[in-house]
């Protein structure tokens, strides 16, 4: 299980994530976020968003899998920023097919139909619960990753736009490792009815994505 989890969560494992800067590119057009200062406030809100609006839903479906189709729909209806929206789907069926095509699971295999045929939207969070449950990730250790994974993209994507370097951005992650810590302690046990977002400036912000000159990434 070591193995598996550091290869869900290398860079390399092909979900997509990359494209996505999770609101970041659209906070640096709009002058919230100039600088390395700047970056560490809204990467600190941001996470803290992900743990109290996505984590309950990762929780929930891994601990009733068979929830997923229903919790799915509980996010979408959440989700009223077209872009979050469309780029938690996005990711969502990336992150299916992935580990579908990777992994032989039988139960990942038949959620993976289920994307196809559309008869579920596939949004990030319940469907990364979901698999993480099938392929026998603890709870624990899902939570973590997702947060994790989180992280990580925000920091890639920082990288990318040129507000820090890459090794800079590496000290910014490896200084929200005790934040992540905190939001496990705070956040790991909230139920999918208790979900919300801390943050809706970063929605607010992230929602005028797709009316940008220029872009680089999806969201």
């Amino acid at each position: 299980m070591r193995w598996r989890l550091l290869q869900l969560a290398d860079s390399a494992f092909p979900t997509g994530g990359f494209a996505h800067s999770a609101g970041l590119e659209a906070a640096v057009h709009s002058g919230e976020v100039r600088d390395a200062a700047r970056l560490d406030t809204y990467v600190l809100a941001y996470i803290w968003n992900v743990g109290n609006a996505c984590l309950p839903f990762v929780a929930a479906a891994h601990d009733e899998p068979q929830a997923t189709a229903e919790l799915d729909t509980l996010v979408d209806a959440i989700l009223t920023s077209h872009v979050a929206n469309r780029a938690s789907r996005t990711q969502g069926r990336a992150f299916v097919a992935t580990c579908a095509r990777v992994f032989d699971e039988p139960a990942v295999a038949t959620l993976f139909s289920q994307v196809r045929e559309r008869s579920v939207h596939a949004h990030l969070a319940p469907a990364f619960g979901a698999v993480l449950s099938f392929l026998g990730v603890d709870r624990r250790d899902t939570l973590a990753l997702h947060l994790y994974l989180a992280l990580r993209g925000m920091t890639s994507a920082a990288v990318r736009i040129g507000i820090v370097g890459p090794n800079e951005a590496q000290r910014l992650q490896q200084r929200h490792g005790p934040t992540l810590d905190a939001i496990l302690r705070t956040c790991g046990h909230l139920g999918s009815n208790e979900a919300a977002t801390v943050s809706p400036l970063i929605d607010i912000i992230g929602a005028t994505h797709d009316g940008l000159y220029a872009r680089l990434f999806q969201s």
